[in-house]
């Protein structure tokens, strides 16, 4: 299946229909662009192999931004985490940096971090994740610097940086 740019608006939107925070909806929609296909190179393929990913999201500061593409990757994990330019041919990039839906990639991404919608949980054993948290919301660098306090003064219990927004 080839998907289009009205395709990839709707399942964009659809995801964010789930989100009722307007900080994270205004900061996603100010970053959203018409989706354009740019050819990526495959690292896992053959020389000069290269797919086409949508570029639909764009976080100029940290010259990144999120791709879909139906093949590498997708369609197990068609959203992920791109270098918007440097180095040449563009990269599909790494497993780790591709996810199954949008905003999985969009709170895995630099531009998330310029909000302040992250918490310390502490998980201890047995319970869910991402566990109870014990911070109010914060920005990423001080939700860290809580973290990483938390973690040498209680090296019995397990604590991580998440944002509360967004199951």
């Amino acid at each position: 299946m080839t998907i289009t740019a009205d395709q990839l608006r709707d399942l964009v939107e659809a995801e964010l229909s789930a989100v009722s925070d307007r900080r994270v909806l205004e900061h996603i929609q100010s970053l959203l662009v018409a989706p354009e296909p740019i050819m990526r190179a495959w690292d896992y393929g053959s020389d000069g192999e290269a797919y086409p990913c949508w570029t639909v999201l764009n976080h100029e500061r940290s010259n990144t931004g999120i791709a879909y593409c139906e093949s590498g990757f997708g369609p197990r994990a068609p959203w992920g985490l791109v270098f918007l330019g440097g180095s040449e041919p563009l990269s599909i990039g790494m497993d780790s940096a591709w996810f199954k839906r949008f905003l999985q990639a969009y709170f895995e991404s630099k531009a998330s971090t310029e909000l302040a919608t992250w918490r310390v949980f502490r998980q201890d054993e047995g319970s869910s994740y991402p566990g109870v948290p014990v911070t109010e919301e914060a920005s990423w660098d001080t939700t860290w610097q809580h973290v990483e306090s938390l973690r040498a003064a209680h090296p019995d219990h397990r604590y991580h940086c998440e944002q509360s927004v967004y199951p």
